[in-house]
């Protein structure tokens, strides 16, 4: 009992610590393109999942369906979401990112600037010391076991589309060559 309560406390309060440091992280970085976390978490899971419903978002971005609703409906309004119905299922709603929102995507990723990240900030001297960044298995294996396989799925389908959408020049990401230029 008392590791186990050792251990929750520990999480949390890493956890809480962490997050607070994300959290400015992400909102110093999405400043500039007036959105707020949850419109630019939309926005990211959108793009990689090319036709999501709002339950599919609800779920991968950790937030309530009427959450992913409601700024799902502010990005559409700003023109760059659109919502659909699907002739096998109207029930659910669906989102799918415009070519304005992909542009936005981009030009965030263009303009990501690591110096300014306090997260990378307190990694950087573990990949010096270790050659790489930290590579969060334990993590990983602790969210999969709270979110299942089609969290960890989507999650691993997003670093891959990270790795084939954007090449690296000068200290800076680029669009791929081989990256569609619309949603």
């Amino acid at each position: 009992m008392k590791e186990a309560f050792m251990f929750s406390q520990r999480m949390a309060q890493l956890s809480k610590a962490l997050w607070k440091a994300v959290e400015k992280d992400w909102q110093r970085w999405i400043k500039p393109y007036d959105l707020n976390i949850n419109e630019h978490h939309i926005l990211w899971i959108a793009h990689h999942l090319k036709g999501a419903s709002i339950s599919d978002v609800a779920n991968f971005g950790v937030m309530h369906v009427s959450t992913a609703f409601n700024f799902s409906k502010k990005l559409e309004e700003r023109g760059l979401l659109t919502f659909s119905k699907r002739e096998d299922d109207k029930r659910n709603t669906y989102i799918e990112i415009t070519e304005a929102g992909e542009n936005l995507i981009f030009d965030l990723m263009k303009d990501y600037d690591p110096e300014s990240n306090l997260v990378f900030s307190g990694s950087e001297p573990l990949r010096e010391l270790f050659g790489k960044f930290p590579d969060l298995a334990e993590l990983m294996a602790i969210i999969k076991n709270i979110y299942g396989d089609d969290f960890m799925e989507i999650f691993e389908k997003s670093i891959h589309n990270i790795e084939h959408d954007f090449d690296e020049e000068d200290r800076e990401l680029k669009r791929s060559a081989t990256t569609p230029t619309s949603g």
